[in-house]
């Protein structure tokens, strides 16, 4: 598939006139938090004639409508400002794009997506967070082809969705040409979200790439979150069960509130973090250091070097441009920082190595919660 999917790159040029979606972006450029109330849109996948995945004792449709509902209700108790809204609140059929039209309709600062995961083998388990991307499109195509048959049901499908196939890769080729600008703020959440799911015991599948037609509509930060598989019973017993669906909504929640305080700049200190306490310096633990990861310098655009992608962990944001040894940085040496608008966004590590940076992620992670990987 990989050779096949490297010669389609060459015909994505005539793939461009597909592309009625970068209007999506333009309308929504004033779509700033503090121009409207904070909103989110949880979007409960399949229903009516759509039953999804379907399982032993349950279908996929009832289980994401069930926890859809309960995570709504839990962040709209904990965040009473907030705008929670629903693309279903019963039993029935939405098209994709109806979905996330109803997303850029309402202004949505955030677009959950609820699925429930299905898998030929019985003993797959665990939760896992996608956000829009092409990286890795082989080994997640199989997800994006699933969950966008959905679209086949729809009468004239072909032209509603400018020419997409959700069975053919030559689709998915395109994504390749689109500018998410909001894959920084999607990745926080699916890496909050993740975190969550691993403290509850729920099996931590990561947070992937992959090419969802729903959140490539939706003009916001947008994840699609498979919180079980189906397929495996002990699983389907837990998402069927009033607890299992509670716990799971509950995490939901608990992912929301870092995300909500860092997009909406509500400040417990200068630095915007993701932790649940007021800001602190942190002591180093001698009994556990970390291991670090000198930085490497990024060679300038003028240079034009042929060189791999570069991954960091990005730590924390600041509205101001912090010394090294600032008390914040918890004595780790060696942050950069990359500029974006108002903010300095502080990262460490740099390295061509998924596997090193995603090692250092999660050792960064016990001095500042929340931290997560990005590219350079």
């Amino acid at each position: 598939m990989r050779g096949k999917i490297g010669n389609m790159r060459l015909k994505v040029g005539f793939l461009i006139v597909l592309l009625g979606l970068f209007a999506v972006v333009l309308d929504a450029a004033n779509n700033v938090p503090g121009d409207h109330p904070f909103v989110v849109v949880i979007d409960a996948g399949h229903g009516g004639t759509d039953p999804g995945a379907i399982g032993h004792i349950t279908q996929e449709k009832d289980l994401n409508l069930s926890v859809s509902l309960l995570a709504g209700q839990m962040i709209k108790q904990a965040y009473p400002e907030v705008e929670v809204l629903y693309t279903r609140e019963t039993d029935v059929f939405i098209p994709l794009q109806k979905r996330a039209d109803f997303v850029n309709k309402n202004n949505a600062n955030l677009f959950i997506c609820v699925h429930t995961n299905a898998s030929p083998i019985p003993s797959a388990r665990g939760a896992e967070t996608f956000v829009l991307g092409t990286d890795k499109l082989e080994r997640n195509l199989d997800v994006a082809m699933r969950e966008n048959a959905v679209i086949k049901l729809e009468s004239d499908y072909q032209t509603k969705y400018h020419g997409f196939d959700p069975n053919s890769i030559d689709s998915y080729i395109m994504f390749e040409l689109m500018q998410n600008q909001y894959l920084d703020q999607s990745l926080n959440y699916a890496s909050l979200l993740q975190q969550q799911f691993a403290s509850a015991k729920r099996g931590d599948r990561g947070v992937r790439q992959a090419a969802f037609w729903v959140l490539l509509k939706s003009a916001c930060p947008s994840v699609l979150v498979e919180m079980g598989f189906i397929s495996n019973a002990e699983e389907e017993k837990f998402m069927a069960s009033e607890a299992g669906q509670t716990k799971i909504a509950q995490t939901i929640c608990d992912a929301f509130g870092p995300f909500y305080r860092r997009a909406t700049g509500l400040k417990i200190d200068t630095v915007l973090r993701v932790d649940e306490e007021p800001v602190k310096p942190v002591q180093v633990t001698e009994s556990k250091p970390i291991e670090t990861v000198e930085p490497k310098p990024v060679q300038t655009q003028e240079e034009k070097p042929v060189q791999k992608t570069l991954y960091a962990v990005q730590i924390f944001a600041s509205h101001e441009e912090l010394q090294e040894n600032d008390p914040r940085f918890g004595g780790l040496k060696g942050c950069k920082y990359i500029k974006s608008g108002d903010w300095y966004k502080y990262y460490y590590g740099a390295t061509t190595s998924r596997e090193e940076v995603t090692r250092l992620q999660h050792q960064l992670n016990l001095r500042f919660p929340g931290c997560f990987v990005i590219k350079l």
